[in-house]
């Protein structure tokens, strides 16, 4: 296949992914967070007996409904693209990424969708206790089926708990224990989650902010302002110190990623910590590829403390990672040509070890394998043109890592300010509360988009860190085919997104069904 060819195909199928992936995620944090929402509220219709709590849980349904149908469509579809566009990535690790998937697959969305029906279809057919159940085990089912996903994306970004089979080419699970309680796994997991909850929490408010406003269901609205607003404020608390867990694993196991966020180029001991700043185009730089940060506000000390504890810590800037150093803790890594020297290697025995074992020559065979076996590590760095193709696009990965981050701030003074408006009832004073809320609802998309951007374009080119680079990762077919494919994803997915949206201010706009005067009033 001719170079320019393999450079479209790659990049197609990478924006092919990334589209179908931006279009899922923007379903599934609301079910991880609304569904902890509506067991609550269902939970206190079951000890109250107040009918206002039923109404909110049945309306909230509804919409939960509708995002998660939406939600399952986009996820299929993205399941899909490893066998059809991604065919070589599913050899190399299909053991191990496979096995999250199935577990997935076979036990954690079965839970989801069985209860699903109870509770969506349930109503007046099954009992109060059991239907309860049942809401209370969609909310376990969504996020175990979380977990599995998320550690499955978290041993790409660490490989861990596997070894390289030489005759197949296959990576394969030695440790199922460390593939899911690794650092990594557990980091990304409650991060995630808790960020969904966070977007959840603000999409009730939000909601219900718009009744406040048109000076509807008035109750409804202020019962589910205090339950989403004090379920908000610890959801975005837990994720700001999962945030910092997981500054400290990406330190030790992607430094690159962590330059990348910060526009860093040299790096050095108690390294300052960026709040605002520009990143440019530098013709003083070794490459293109890299940005210096112009007109920034910083503070002093704090990269180095959230990388590891330490405010004189020592944190690598992309050319120090490039060029070989040592970390704080000590351990020494080459020099990127280096490692891709190690790659190259850690290739080449493969191939030697492959045909001696063909040839039945064992003294060749253990050699090569011995050589593959001290290299591998590097295995990945083999498939690399240049030094300068492990920098990834560090503009986009600087400017959305400050924007999940400061709506991140913006968050924990929304929930505090909704928690008192609803407390003390302040519907005619501060109107610009309301606002803020609905203000909230698109930027919390926006900002849980933006820590994937910072997740997965961030530890480009890799596919698997270290091991697999992007376009070693992709099936060999015509470019032609997935730009096709990619065009008629991205109109259904338009389409449904625009249905949805439809769908759901269309069920707000109808409101609350009300059977009793403590629902307006209470």
């Amino acid at each position: 296949m001719a170079p320019e060819l393999t450079t479209t195909l790659v990049e197609w199928s990478r924006w092919q992914f990334a589209m179908t992936a931006i279009y899922h995620y923007m379903f599934v944090p609301l079910t991880l967070g609304l569904s902890f929402l509506l067991a609550v509220m269902e939970t206190m219709w079951v000890r109250t007996g107040k009918e206002e709590w039923l109404h909110a849980t049945k309306f909230w349904m509804k919409l939960f409904a509708i995002n998660f149908a939406i939600g399952i469509a986009t996820g299929l579809i993205l399941e899909f693209q490893f066998g059809s566009n991604w065919s070589n990535y599913s050899w190399f690790v299909g053991d191990i990424f496979g096995a999250p998937l199935a577990i997935e697959g076979l036990f954690a969305f079965f839970l989801e969708a069985t209860f699903f029906a109870v509770m969506f279809f349930g109503w007046n057919k099954v009992s109060k206790s059991f239907h309860l159940t049942s809401t209370w085990m969609v909310f376990l089912g969504s996020n175990i089926s979380a977990l599995w996903i998320l550690v499955a994306n978290a041993w790409m970004q660490n490989p861990v708990g596997m070894e390289f089979n030489p005759l197949t080419a296959r990576n394969e699970m030695s440790d199922f224990w460390a593939v899911l309680f690794s650092p990594t796994a557990m980091n990304k997991f409650f991060h995630t989650v808790t960020s969904a909850y966070t977007l959840s929490a603000c999409f009730v408010i939000g909601v219900s902010a718009w009744f406040i406003l048109k000076k509807r269901h008035l109750g409804f609205a202020r019962k589910s302002i205090l339950l989403a607003s004090v379920f908000g404020l610890f959801s975005i608390i837990a994720t700001i110190f999962t945030g910092d867990t997981s500054a400290q694993d990406i330190t030790r196991t992607q430094p690159m990623k962590l330059a990348a966020m910060e526009g860093l180029n040299q790096g050095g001991q108690g390294m300052e910590l960026t709040i605002l700043g520009f990143p440019a185009k530098d013709s003083r730089l070794a490459s293109d590829r890299m940005r210096t940060v112009k007109y920034g506000i910083a503070v002093p000390k704090m990269l180095s403390f959230l990388g590891y504890h330490n405010s004189n810590a020592f944190i690598p800037g992309i050319e120090n990672i490039i060029n070989g150093y040592t970390s704080f803790e000590g351990k020494t890594y080459p020099s990127v040509e280096q490692r891709m020297a190690n790659g190259r290697t850690a290739i080449a025995a493969l191939k030697t070890y492959k045909t001696a074992v063909e040839e039945k020559n064992e003294p060749l065979a253990q050699e090569a394998l011995t050589t593959l076996k001290k290299n591998y590590a590097d295995f990945g760095y083999g498939y690399l043109n240049s030094k300068y193709d492990i920098i990834p696009p560090v503009s986009l990965v600087f400017y959305s890592f400050r924007i999940m981050v400061g709506a991140g701030v913006l968050f924990v003074l929304l929930f505090v300010l909704t928690w008192w408006y609803a407390k003390k009832r302040k519907f005619e004073k501060f109107r610009i509360i309301p606002y803020l809320a609905l203000f909230c609802i698109p930027l919390a998309y926006i900002a849980s988009q933006c820590g994937w951007i910072v997740a997965e374009v961030g530890r480009q080119p890799w596919v698997v860190q270290n091991l697999m680079p992007t376009n070693v990762a992709i099936t060999r077919i015509a470019s032609g085919w997935v730009i096709t494919t990619f065009w008629m994803f991205a109109t259904l997915f338009t389409l449904l997104l625009i249905a949805e949206i439809g769908i759901m201010f269309a069920q707000i706009r109808k409101g609350v069904t009300e059977t009793s005067e403590t629902l307006q009033n209470s």
